[in-house]
């Protein structure tokens, strides 16, 4: 798929892995519709944008909210007109214990990370379907491959996620929509930015590369699944070696 003036939609994308992908997409040319739970979009990614003349526009909404969802996805796809390519990235973490974790620690993420994703992708897909076109791009984890100590609702979020990739690759296959999953590993970000230097050594003795990702390595990712048009139901894990 050729990026320029191409459309892209991409939740939770104010920071992080989010705003990398904006920026990298925004380079390539695409027009963008950038979403967070803010009234506004952040001033710095805001300049950054400006700065290389992108073709924004900015959608508040909050994904885990039915009733937002609904309005979120009906201006997404009048803004420009269409959507070519749905990035959905928002997620969080709420982690615990499997023995301490309460049954609304669970589903705060599941509600966020998969039932958000599929709230945000079923009508951006209908249309697709209609259209015979489109990309969808989800942003699953390696924590959804391997699972991990205290994370069990965050696991189980992103191992849906691969689940629904799979499906909507099929589904969509025929009328020419694509859908993949990216899966990284520890990547610099506001998730990671708080573990202790202990923890940070225990991780970085797991990773081959011995460093953490950095959130341009998903844009380049994401960026990378967009233009290639014989790619679909795939999980590219992008963790410097960590799941080998």
């Amino acid at each position: 798929m050729e990026l320029k003036n191409k459309v892209v939609f991409i939740t939770g994308s104010t920071r992080g892995i989010g705003a990398a992908i904006a920026l990298e997409f925004a380079k390539a040319g695409s027009r963008l519709i950038l979403n967070g739970r803010q009234t506004e979009l952040p001033t710095e990614l805001k300049s950054q944008l400006t700065a290389i003349n992108a073709d924004f526009q900015y959608l508040a909404g909050d994904i885990a909210d039915e009733n937002s969802v609904k309005k979120l996805g009906s201006e997404a796809w009048k803004a420009y007109n269409g959507i070519d390519i749905l990035v959905n990235n928002a997620g969080i973490t709420n982690d615990k214990l499997m023995m301490g974790m309460k049954t609304s620690d669970f589903d705060s993420v599941i509600n966020v990370n998969l039932r958000g994703s599929f709230m945000v992708t079923q009508p951006i897909f209908r249309k697709m379907l209609k259209n015979r076109s489109g990309c969808i791009i989800n942003l699953a984890s390696v924590v959804g491959i391997h699972g991990n100590m205290g994370q069990a609702n965050y696991a189980a979020s992103k191992a849906g996620i691969i689940g629904l990739t799979k499906t909507v690759a099929q589904e969509g296959a025929l009328r020419g929509i694509r859908c993949n999953a990216i899966a990284p590993g520890m990547i610099n970000s506001d998730m990671t930015a708080g573990l202790s230097e202990r923890v940070k050594e225990q991780i970085l003795n797991r990773i081959p590369l011995h460093r953490l990702g950095e959130p341009n390595n998903i844009a380049k990712t994401a960026k990378f699944i967009a233009e290639n048009d014989y790619l679909t139901g795939q999980t590219i894990v992008v963790d410097g070696g960590m799941t080998i």
